[in-house]
C-alpha cells in the first residue's frame, strides 16, 4: 500500500472502475475527534437501505435475491450465466438499485430468467425475501418482470419533455398520483407571502389512496423509521464527543428533525449547521439533494463525514473572504445580485466515510443548504473534498484519454501543466460562490422551474466559476499561477460538454442527467453563439473530430452573457425560458459524433465512471469497554464491503408500503 491518499483498486466491471481513498492525517486527530468520526460514520451507513427503497420499490428484494445466489450458489461459479449475475449484482450495488446511477436507465441482465429461477430455488429459502407462505416461484413471478422486461419501469428518473414525469419514473417518491396532482398538492400548501418557506415535500412520499392524496413522512415512527432510529442512536453518541458545544446543538436539532419530520425544524438545523464554523470534524446526514425526483422536490438520503484539511483550505478561505467582490462584479443584472453577501464559508476537507447517495459514486464538492431564503439570510457552507479530488486526478493521468481527444500538443501541454489546479479552482468557485450567488425576485416560487430547476442551477454555478476563472482577480489573489492557466479548464470543459461526456450515454439516447445537461447546454450555447466569429470550432482531422478554441477572451464574454440569462431565468422563475434553453441546447445528441466518440473511447479500454470503496473503522476498547483508539484500514474488497453492509445495516423491511 502506498503512503498517499489514493491507490487504484483492481475492481472493475461494466462501465465502472473502483478506487480506494485514504484518510490522510486521521492518525493525528485527537481521540475525541476520532470517536466523533467513528460515531458519525456509523450513522452514515445506517441509512443505506433508505436510498435503495427511494430509488425503486423493488430494489431491496432484488438485492436480497441476488446476494443470496452470490453467497450460497453451489453450481458452477465459472458458468457464464453466474458470472453475468455477479456483474449485474455489482452494478446494482454501485447504483443503489436496478437503474444506472447516472443515466437512470434500467440495467438489462445478461443472464436468463431460467438460470436465476433455478439458482434461487437452490439456495436456503430463509435467505430470500419471501412473504408469509410465499413460494420461490411466486416471488420470481412478482419480481422477474421488473428485472427482465425492458418495458417495465425503464427509467428511474424520466425528464422527457411532454410526458407525465411522475408516472413514467420508477423512483419511489410517489404512489398513485399524476404529475399534475403532485404539483397541485404542493402548490396549495405554499403561501406566496411567506418569506421563509420550508422545502415542501422534501422528506415524504406522496400517496393517493381511496381518492385521498396525503404525505407519508420519513421520520422516527413513520416511513423508514427503523433505519432513522438507528441513525439517531449513533448521532446521540456523536453528540457527546463533538468539537464544539455549537456542533452538539446542531446534532441535537438534526435528531429532533428525524424524530418529528417537521420541516421548520429542518430549517433550524440547516441554519445552525451553516453557522457552525469552528469544529474541525463536520458531516452531512439526511434528505438533501433532489436530483432523484423528476419534479425536483423530494430529497434522496445521503451522508458524508469529513474533517478540515488545514493547509489546503487556504484557497477556499481566500474566495470566501472576497465573496462580495465577486458578487458585485458579476455580469448579471444588478436586480438579481445580492447587495450584501452573508455567511459564505468554504473549506477543503478530507472525506472519512461516504454513505447513501454519495456512495460509491460521489460528489467532489458540496454547497448547502439548498433553501433559497436560508442562503440569502444566513449564507451557505461549501466543501471541496480534497482526497477524493486527488484520487480522480491521479486516475486520469497517463491513460491516453487526453492524447486521443485534445486537438494539439500546445493545448495538451497546457492541460497537463494546469488542469489539476484549474479544475479544483473551478470546483471551489462553483461550490463556494456560484451556488451562493444571486437572488430571486420578490414573490418568485423557488420551485417555479420545476423539472428544469436542477439543470439551471448547476449551469448557473458552473457559469459563475467559468466566468471568474479567467479573471485577473484570481491571479492577484494568488490562486492561479499565471494569467494563461484558465485556458486549460476552458478547453477541457468545452471538450467535455461538446464531445467526451457522451461516452456516458448509450448510442441513440438523449442527455437526461442534470449535470450532463448543464455542461452540454453551456458548451453548445457558446459554440452556436460564437460561430460567426469562430470563437469555438469543431474541426475534422483524419476522420476524428476535435474542439478548437480560437478566442479565449471572447469565449469568456459568452460565458458571462449566458450567466446573465441563466440568472434572469432563475430569478424571475421563467419556466418557458428554462425549458427552451435546456431542450434546445442540453438534450439532443448528434448521433454521428456520438458514435465516433464511443468508438474512440472504446479503444482506450477505460471505464467512464468511477467510485470508491470506503475505509473500515474499528473501535479499540479496554477491559472496561472504554474506547481507547479508533483504527482505520483499507483492505476490504468491494463485494466484501457490500455484503457486510447488507448484513450489518439491513434496517428496513423488504417492502416499504
Amino acid at each position: 500500500m502506498d503512503n498517499g491518499s489514493f491507490r487504484h483498486s483492481d475492481e472493475r466491471f461494466a462501465d465502472i472502475q473502483l478506487l480506494r481513498y485514504r484518510v490522510p492525517d486521521f492518525e493525528n486527530l485527537s481521540l475525541r475527534q476520532k470517536q466523533l468520526i467513528y460515531f458519525l460514520s456509523e450513522a452514515a451507513l445506517e441509512g443505506r437501505d433508505i436510498l435503495y427503497d427511494q430509488n425503486g420499490k423493488y430494489n431491496l428484494r432484488i438485492r436480497s435475491m441476488l446476494e443470496a445466489v452470490y453467497t450460497d450458489y453451489r453450481g458452477d461459479r465459472e458458468d457464464s450465466e453466474f458470472v453475468q449475475l455477479v456483474v449485474y449484482l455489482k452494478r446494482v450495488w454501485f447504483a443503489n438499485g436496478i437503474h444506472h446511477h447516472y443515466a437512470a436507465d434500467k440495467f438489462i441482465p445478461r443472464f436468463s430468467p431460467e438460470f436465476f429461477r433455478a439458482a434461487l430455488k437452490s439456495v436456503d429459502r430463509t435467505k430470500l425475501p419471501l412473504a408469509d407462505d410465499q413460494t420461490v416461484d411466486q416471488l420470481c413471478d412478482d419480481i422477474f418482470p421488473v428485472v427482465f422486461d425492458p418495458t417495465v419501469l425503464p427509467k428511474r428518473v424520466n425528464q422527457a419533455d411532454g410526458t407525465d414525469l411522475v408516472l413514467t419514473s420508477a423512483a419511489n417518491y410517489y404512489e398513485g398520483v399524476t404529475q399534475q396532482e403532485a404539483e397541485d398538492f404542493y402548490k396549495q400548501l405554499k403561501d406566496p407571502t411567506d418569506e421563509t418557506p420550508v422545502m415542501y415535500g422534501l422528506n415524504s412520499r406522496l400517496v393517493k389512496r381511496d381518492g385521498k392524496i396525503f404525505e407519508r413522512i420519513w421520520k422516527s415512527g413513520g416511513l423508514y423509521g427503523t433505519a432513522i432510529d438507528k441513525i439517531v442512536s449513533w448521532l446521540e453518541k456523536a453528540k457527546e464527543v463533538t468539537d464544539t458545544a455549537e456542533q452538539a446543538t446542531v446534532i441535537d436539532t438534526l435528531i429532533a428533525f428525524y424524530r418529528t419530520g417537521d420541516l421548520k425544524t429542518f430549517d433550524t438545523y440547516a441554519i445552525r449547521w451553516v453557522n457552525e464554523l469552528h469544529a474541525r470534524v463536520d458531516f452531512t446526514n439526511g434528505f438533501i439533494e433532489t436530483y432523484g425526483d423528476p419534479l425536483g422536490l423530494k430529497a434522496s438520503w445521503e451522508a458524508i463525514v469529513d474533517f478540515k484539511d488545514l493547509e489546503a483550505t487556504h484557497r477556499t478561505e481566500v474566495l470566501s473572504a472576497n465573496a462580495q467582490w465577486f458578487e458585485d462584479h458579476s455580469p448579471v443584472d444588478k436586480r438579481f445580485r445580492k447587495s450584501t453577501v452573508k455567511g459564505v464559508s468554504a473549506k477543503v476537507v478530507t472525506a472519512a466515510i461516504l454513505g447513501g447517495d454519495l456512495y460509491p459514486s460521489t460528489a467532489i464538492g458540496i454547497n448547502l443548504p439548498n433553501s433559497n431564503w436560508i442562503r440569502s439570510v444566513h449564507g451557505s457552507k461549501s466543501i471541496t473534498v480534497g482526497n477524493l479530488t486527488e484520487a480522480y486526478n491521479k486516475a486520469a493521468r497517463g491513460n491516453g484519454f487526453r492524447e486521443e481527444f485534445v486537438v494539439s500538443e500546445e493545448e495538451l501541454e497546457r492541460i497537463n501543466r494546469y488542469a489539476d489546479t484549474t479544475d479544483d479552482l473551478h470546483t471551489d468557485l462553483h461550490e463556494c460562490l456560484g451556488h451562493g450567488s444571486g437572488r430571486l425576485a420578490p414573490g418568485v416560487d423557488p420551485d417555479a422551474l420545476k423539472a428544469y430547476g436542477a439543470t439551471v442551477e448547476e449551469a448557473r454555478a458552473d457559469l459563475f466559476g467559468l466566468y471568474y476563472l479567467a479573471d485577473e482577480k484570481l491571479f492577484e489573489l494568488g490562486l492561479t499561477p499565471d494569467k494563461e492557466a484558465y485556458k486549460a479548464h476552458y478547453y477541457t470543459y468545452l471538450m467535455n460538454g461538446l464531445m467526451t461526456q457522451l461516452v456516458r450515454i448509450e448510442l441513440g439516447k438523449k442527455v437526461e442527467e442534470a449535470h450532463m445537461r448543464n455542461r452540454q447546454l453551456i458548451a453548445r450555447w457558446v459554440y452556436e453563439q460564437g460561430k460567426s466569429d469562430k470563437v469555438v470550432e469543431m474541426i475534422e482531422r483524419e476522420g476524428k473530430t476535435y474542439v478548437k478554441i480560437h478566442d479565449y477572451e471572447k469565449l469568456r464574454l459568452l460565458f458571462g452573457r449566458l450567466l446573465a440569462e441563466i440568472q434572469r431565468i432563475k430569478s424571475e422563475g421563467d419556466f418557458e425560458g428554462a425549458r427552451r434553453l435546456v431542450e434546445d441546447y442540453g438534450v439532443k445528441v448528434d448521433p454521428i459524433l456520438h458514435k465516433q466518440v464511443l468508438e474512440r473511447y472504446e479503444k482506450l479500454r477505460l471505464a467512464p465512471y468511477k467510485g470508491f470503496i470506503n475505509p473500515v473503522y474499528e473501535a479499540v476498547k479496554d477491559g472496561e469497554g472504554n474506547i481507547t483508539d479508533i483504527t482505520v484500514s483499507y483492505e476490504e474488497r468491494y463485494a466484501e464491503q457490500m455484503l457486510r453492509y447488507s448484513r450489518q445495516y439491513a434496517n428496513l423491511p423488504y417492502i416499504n408500503d
